[in-house]
């Protein structure tokens, strides 16, 4: 067992009795506003009775400040543990909620140093769990917490009135919110991004692919319901992957950090072609490849999956679609045929934050997108889209931009249909957060469509570059 576990535990421990205590729903506001004085009684409290140790520091005007220090692993032992305990029940005793909170907060920076390492350690593996081994008992588990150049340090504290607005380096995972979902953690290797910290940017590219969709749609019925799915043209399987990978090259020309394919335009071949493409390259050639590759999603056996690979071909995660789209033909309406997973996969890179792919539908399905952004505080949602208009994606860019989580919505023109080419004036968005200083005009940058789309005379040249920077 990590050395640390029972400190986890019994952090975990603590955030369930807060959360079990709040019945007063402004209390964590309330919180933010006590007194210079309570909170100077709060922490020498905790200096004395915790187990946690303070430094005191003095400002100019004369006046004490009681600062915890890190944790080492030297300092996790019994006697911590037990003193730690009998604390947290002294103030259960005493009904003390901002005791509670202000404990919690101190381990939290106190847990700095130790949480790093974790961190370290999370990105040599292919995933992650959490890390406390009572997440089952208390309905609540902790991982690292990736900083993410774009988020506000105490993001939305006036807004939601959750313990997890007052911690910093600990990812509080309530099981009550995600609900059914099975969470996968991906803590992405530290080097994926080498640039990332000195640029203080990422760059994006992203392709609509092709006019045409080289797929014929099945509408059928299976006890009484009508469904739909797609089956692919094998003809066209070779033109079709080379030119996912001719972007996949002009997108490493322009320095790109970050390739997204739109929904449904792959095939069933598609991952193992542009995967062994990626393993033939050498290094030198592999580094100048985007780092985050998000393959056009695949229809095929009850499920719409999107396969993200490295730049050295290595698939990261498959991600599939949870939420079914409803197709109207013929007056009639066929609910799109997969099976939901419930698997949610979470990709964590220090300055980045936290990513997630929702799949065309999965993002306008307010609930469930909500309920992923909220609970893992997504900082990056990457939508590939097989749509006939934006208006309900754009509805839903503001509640993701309100939450410090930025967009890239990439859609294709092989969703067209005659009488909609308003809905296909832009072809995919990225909606990021920028400074309250900037041009507002930047918050949401367009992707024009080309002309051609309206007459089928497809180039099959349409890429579309662009920047988020740190604010």
């Amino acid at each position: 067992m990590n050395s640390a576990n029972t400190l986890y535990n019994i952090f975990t421990e603590l955030c369930s009795l807060i959360i079990r205590s709040c019945h007063d729903e402004l209390i964590f506001v309330r919180c933010t506003c006590i007194s210079e004085d309570l909170k100077y009684r709060i922490k020498q409290d905790m200096s004395e009775h915790s187990g946690l140790k303070f430094d005191v520091h003095e400002n100019a005007a004369g006046s004490s400040r009681l600062a915890v220090r890190c944790l080492t692993a030297d300092d996790l032992n019994e006697t911590l543990y037990s003193t730690l305990r009998e604390y947290i029940s002294q103030l259960d005793e005493r009904s003390d909620i901002y005791g509670m909170i202000g404990l919690a907060q101190s381990l939290d920076e106190a847990m700095r140093v130790i949480l790093l390492e974790e961190l370290h350690k999370f990105q040599e593996d292919s995933f992650s769990v959490v890390l406390n081994s009572n997440r089952e008992s208390t309905g609540i588990g902790l991982l690292p917490r990736c900083s993410c150049i774009w988020e506000r340090r105490h993001r939305l504290s006036h807004s939601y009135n959750r313990l997890d607005n007052f911690l910093c380096n600990i990812l509080l995972i309530e099981n009550r919110i995600i609900d059914d979902l099975i969470d996968k953690h991906i803590f992405l290797k530290n080097d994926m991004f080498p640039e990332l910290a000195a640029r203080r940017s990422i760059r994006i590219a992203a392709s609509p692919l092709r006019r045409e969709p080289h797929f014929t749609l099945d509408c059928y019925t299976r006890e009484n319901i009508r469904y739909s799915s797609v089956t692919y043209d094998r003809t066209t399987f070779m033109k079709d992957n080379e030119a996912v990978w001719d972007k996949l090259v002009k997108a490493s020309e322009h320095g790109c950090d970050i390739m997204v394919f739109p929904e449904l335009l792959g095939n069933p071949d598609t991952e193992a072609y542009i995967s062994n493409k990626l393993r033939l390259l050498s290094e030198e050639e592999q580094r100048q490849m985007p780092s985050l590759i998000v393959l056009p999603s695949v229809l095929y056996g009850q499920a719409n999956n999107v396969t993200l690979l490295d730049s050295t071909g290595e698939i990261i995660c498959r991600q599939s679609k949870q939420n079914p789209h409803r197709l109207e033909k013929n007056g009639c309406y066929y609910l799109e045929d997969i099976r939901k997973s419930h698997v949610v996969s979470i990709l964590h890179y220090e300055g980045l934050g936290r990513i997630a792919v929702l799949i065309c539908r999965d993002f306008i399905s307010t609930r469930y997108m909500e309920q992923l952004m909220r609970c893992f505080k997504l900082t990056l949602i990457i939508v590939p889209s097989y749509s006939t208009g934006s208006y309900d994606f754009r509805q839903s860019f503001d509640l993701c931009a309100h939450d410090d989580c930025n967009v890239i919505w990439i859609n294709t023109c092989a969703a067209f249909t005659e009488g909609k080419e308003d809905n296909f004036r832009h072809i995919g968005y990225v909606r990021k957060r920028i400074g309250r200083n900037d041009d507002e005009s930047q918050r949401l940058c367009e992707m024009p469509v080309c002309r051609e789309a309206f007459t089928g005379q497809c180039a099959h040249d349409c890429l579309f570059f662009e920047t988020i920077q740190g604010v």
